[in-house]
């Protein structure tokens, strides 16, 4: 579960400077950081609840 939030964490970095590096994309951008904040968020709490 941990190497699938990992390669989803990089997959939308990998997304978000694509959609900085094109100004044509920039709602690409806008997407993968939603994204990987998303992810990073889920991680976190399961992370949390696996521990207690």
């Amino acid at each position: 579960m941990l190497v699938l939030l990992i390669v989803l964490l990089v997959l939308w970095l990998i997304l978000t400077v694509v959609g900085f590096a094109i100004k044509g994309l920039i709602w690409l951008a806008i997407i993968g950081l939603i994204l990987f904040l998303g992810t990073a968020a889920i991680g976190v709490i399961r992370r949390r609840a696996v521990r207690r």
